[in-house]
């Protein structure tokens, strides 16, 4: 252990910005002065040796008129400075003045407060001298028999430390502490003894458990936990004991605390793979999520029936506990639903799909109409999505959802009803036999759709699977409907000019002339000027969309006259109705141009919408055969490649998932026995409560040790040169929140270096959590010095410093060897991630940073250059494969990454290959990337810019 790493167990907070006091006025305050006066002063020395002062003059002091005080205060004071004060002369024998406080450490333990008795014993397992032990041994053991059980349970693990660090002090103590347990009845000392015992005599720990097994149950939960580790331990240790053991596991999962729960359940699933012990276990598990409030509890335990679900033999068990799993849909936390509902996706099957349906239709409904939670319309489209998959994969599901979502089309958000409607796009296309129902819902909510975006893509699939003359018709009158009298303009200039409704005519005060731009007069009324937002209501919603401007509604709503119109002449025979029915559609075309052309609405129509509408006249008036193909079979050949695409994209992600977690066996496969196995070989034998440990620390294990090109001194910074009086070099361990910076310190001179000091500072959003210590460095001695920093957001961050020491005997003033920076990789923070073509343009909508980065790199493939950029961003390409493949000379692809502090990375990679440069020419063209945070838009260019040329190996 490293003299930096030695300095002490207790953190204290110290104040940077007081001035350091004297020697002098120290030992005058604890000499003379009162009891707050001495306080203050004690804890200015801790303070000082925390920051690397000796004060070997204030021992004595201390010793004399700080040690014999029975202020509370000071005792748990002293305690603090008896554990960091150096207790030993420099070669190393104890210095005689501890012999005092030994005698003082003796009292203490058998003072009549239980609070100084205890933490005494509490400072006794951080002492690392056994000459001071050894004297008070027999008051720690008569601490055992104590009547407060604070003293006792301190007693117990002063105990075990003394006896794992020095056994010879008292080596009878796994007997003793098992005597204390066999009559011991507080819950929190027979944790103790029982953490003790496993640690310190296992065989004595399981005759004990095995005396009081049927009594488990009736435990206090800290020592129900304790029990279900060495269960854990002992049968991985030895398969055999499993029978002995499992029992005592079921029962614990019936116990009152979600923490024994949820560990019993663990061990439950790593120790039998039976069905019904995983079947318990989950049981166990969707019982915690409902019942627990924490949603991060809840998320966890999420996670570990997810971890359950990936291994074959136990997917088949969850399937049966698919409807349990829904009961958590109850909880309004976004995250939790999102994540239940993709776990019951993934384990629907076609015996349990109907009762799925049924759940998530009412889930469905009781979201209708309800604001009271802001994640209301986000769980609503979730459930719209989930209910989509669940009819593409079993398509006899589709006729009961169909009519539930329809009515979500005329729902004021935007999102949720633009999935009802893409849904409902590919129903229509996939399923024959539902046509005439979807059209039919589709007209009974045509009129109560209000978003402009719903509407288009409502329009087009009227337009395009209306086959019947009856449908046909009703199509045109919906469009009536919603579109008001017309001529359009005519009629507004009329309602402008108040002649719209007679009881508006009466005005209720004199009217005033006013002349509109077409030249024309108009009389208003203070009545009708006094209401106009009554007149905007009662426009019907076409009308009212094409007044505010939007015209792109227009061009759609052409298209689909044009197509039911063609649709109608093919159909009806009366040459008298056929012209009616194109007259009437080309009319409705005409008063919107006359429309948009007028001053009347908030913005003029655009020329590309004005083409459109133009060309479906032509359409209309001439009615030629080929015009009737491209408008009634090439758009729905279009969209029936895009879902058999689609479609095949999802099979080919199904099917490497489903591949990944199968777990093939070749006929000549060693077979692996469980007994004749080394602990690192088989996954299932790592400790699960060492690897929980490790996951609540933000590490997990990395398999490190096996890839020689992966370890440590690839990753050593250095940060001095070779002549430099002291040689610095670092490795840096970023762990998720926290870097590590591990520098050894080399002393390469002859002198001796004191408080020679490693002094750090950050740029970015870094945070240097403590000062490291000072240390003396004999000539040509070595340390390691450790320094935490705490990181808060993702982006590139600096450390920088100097080396500060002094020189043994030297009058010189304190030398100074700056050191190289050290540069934070943005890389360790980002993650590939994955989301919908509608969220990424929904982001890149929102996010306001924008970094544009210009291609300049060595490679000549297009391909070749994309993949370069995902594996040096970690970032995920979303655009699909089939999209990317062949040539053209060009390409663009959308990348997105999400870092673990949830924040977005969105990028658009827009590159050429310019042909009449040869072959050998490199790519051109830019990335623009986009965040929400300045700082991880520049960074991520940074890094873009840095790893664009191809290093050649």
């Amino acid at each position: 252990m490293t003299a930096a790493e030695n300095v002490c167990y207790t953190l204290i907070n110290v104040p940077n910005d007081s001035e350091p006091p004297s020697e002098v006025s120290l030992k005058a305050d604890l000499e003379k002065g009162e009891i707050k006066a001495k306080t203050e002063a004690l804890k200015k020395v801790i303070i000082m040796i925390l920051n690397g002062e000796k004060l070997p003059g204030l021992l004595m002091t201390i010793i004399r008129f700080v040690l014999p005080l029975q202020d509370h205060t000071i005792k748990k004071l002293l305690l603090v400075f008896w554990e960091i004060v150096p207790k030993t002369t420099p070669d190393g024998k104890l210095l005689q003045e501890m012999i005092l406080v030994c005698d003082a450490y003796r009292k203490d333990l058998q003072h009549p407060n239980e609070f100084i008795r205890g933490s005494t014993l509490r400072f006794l397992c951080k002492l690392k001298e056994s000459e001071l032990l050894e004297p008070l041994m027999p008051a720690i053991r008569a601490c055992l028999e104590h009547r407060h059980s604070y003293v006792r349970r301190n007693a117990v693990l002063a105990i075990y430390t003394i006896y794992r660090n020095f056994e010879n002090l008292i080596p009878d103590a796994p007997e003793l502490i098992h005597d204390f347990l066999v009559n011991e009845k507080d819950a929190s000392c027979k944790r103790n003894a029982f953490m003790m015992l496993i640690h310190a005599d296992q065989d004595r720990a399981l005759d004990y458990l095995s005396t009081c097994i049927d009594q488990v149950h009736t435990f206090g939960d800290i020592l129900q936990l304790v029990i279900v580790e060495l269960i854990y331990k002992v049968c991985h240790a030895n398969p055999s004991e499993r029978a002995r053991f499992i029992r005592c596991i079921y029962n614990l999962l019936q116990s009152s605390s979600p923490a024994v729960k949820y560990e019993a359940a663990g061990t439950l699933v790593t120790l039998s793979s039976a069905p019904t012990a995983i079947k318990a276990a989950a049981q166990c598990y969707i019982d915690l999520i409902i019942k627990e409030s924490d949603n991060n509890v809840k998320l966890i335990v999420l996670d570990r029936l997810i971890e359950l679900k990936e291994h074959p033999t136990h997917e088949r068990v969850l399937q049966d506990l698919v409807m349990d799993i829904l009961r958590v849909l109850s909880t309004p936390d976004l995250e939790v639903r999102k994540k239940t509902l993709q776990l019951a996706l993934d384990l629907v099957s076609s015996r349990n799909v109907e009762e799925l349906v049924i759940v998530l239709k009412k889930e469905v409904i009781k979201t209708n109409n309800v604001t009271e939670h802001e994640d209301t319309d986000k769980f609503r489209q979730l459930l719209v999505r989930t209910l989509h998959s669940c009819s593409v994969r079993f398509p006899d599901m589709a006729a009961n959802v169909i009519p539930v979502l329809m009515e979500f089309l005329s729902d004021t958000n935007e999102a949720a009803a633009a999935d009802v409607l893409e849904f409902v796009r590919e129903a229509i296309q996939r399923f024959d036999n539902l046509r005439p129902l979807i059209i039919e819902k589709m007209l009974e909510v045509f009129h109560a759709i209000k978003t402009v975006k719903i509407y288009r893509g409502a329009l087009w699939i009227l337009g395009e699977y209306c086959s019947t003359k009856e449908d046909i018709q009703s199509v045109m009158t919906e469009v009536r409907r919603s579109l008001g009298e017309i001529p359009i303009v005519e009629n507004e200039i009329k309602k402008e000019a108040g002649e719209g409704k007679p009881e508006e005519e009466v005005s209720a005060a004199p009217a005033a002339k006013l002349v509109t731009e077409m030249g024309t007069y108009v009389t208003q009324s203070a009545l009708s000027s006094s209401r106009p937002s009554k007149k905007e209501e009662d426009r019907p919603p076409l009308r009212g969309f094409l007044m505010d401007g939007d015209f792109y509604v227009a061009a759609s709503l052409a298209t689909t006259l044009t197509k039911v119109a063609l649709r109608y002449v093919a159909i009806v025979q009366d040459k008298k109705r056929q012209n009616s029915f194109v007259a009437e559609s080309m009319l409705i075309m005409a008063t919107i141009l006359h429309l948009g052309k007028s001053s009347l609405p908030k913005k003029p129509i655009t020329d590309d919408d004005v083409d459109r509408i133009s060309l479906c006249l032509k359409v209309l008036s001439e009615c030629s055969p080929l015009m009737n193909d491209i408008f009634n079979k090439e758009c729905r050949k279009s969209l029936s490649h895009m879902l058999t695409v689609r479609l095949e994209e999802e099979k080919l992600s199904q099917k490497k998932e489903s591949e990944k977690r199968n777990v093939l066996v070749q006929a000549d496969d060693p077979i692996s026995f469980m007994q004749l196995t080394a602990k690192n070989e088989t996954s299932s034998k790592e400790d699960q409560f060492q690897l929980s440990l490790l996951a609540a620390m933000g590490t997990t294990l990395k398999k490190e040790a096996n890839d020689p090109m992966a370890s440590k001194l690839n990753k050593v910074t250095q940060l001095t040169g070779f002549s430099d009086p002291v040689y610095a070099e670092a490795y840096v361990h970023v762990n998720q929140y926290d870097i590590v910076l591990d520098v050894l310190v080399v002393n390469q001179t002859n002198d001796t270096l004191q408080n020679c000091t490693l002094e750090l500072a950050t740029l970015g959003d870094l945070k240097l959590v403590e000062k490291p210590s000072p240390l003396t460095l004999a000539p040509h001695d070595f340390a390691n010095i450790k320094a935490n920093v705490k990181v808060a957001s993702t982006e590139n961050g600096i450390i920088f410093g100097n080396i500060v020491y002094d020189v043994s005997g030297a009058a010189s003033d304190r030398n100074c060897v700056v050191l190289s920076d050290i540069h934070i990789d943005i890389m360790d923070y980002i993650q590939p991630a994955s989301c919908t073509d509608a969220e990424f343009r929904q982001m890149w909508a929102e996010f306001e940073w924008e970094n544009k980065v210009t291609v300049n790199t060595n490679i000549a493939d297009l391909n070749e250059y994309l993949h370069h950029i995902l594996s040096s961003t970690n970032m995920k390409c979303l655009t699909p494969e089939k999209a990317l493949s062949g040539f053209c000379g060009f390409m663009a692809a959308n990348l997105y990454a999400r870092s673990i502090f949830g924040e977005d990375a969105l990028a658009n990679v827009s590159i050429e290959k310019p042909i009449h440069l040869g072959p050998d020419a490199p790519v051109n063209g830019h990335i623009r990337i986009r965040a929400k945070s300045q700082g991880m838009a520049l960074s991520l260019g940074d890094k873009i810019n840095l790893s664009q040329k191809k290093t050649s190996v």
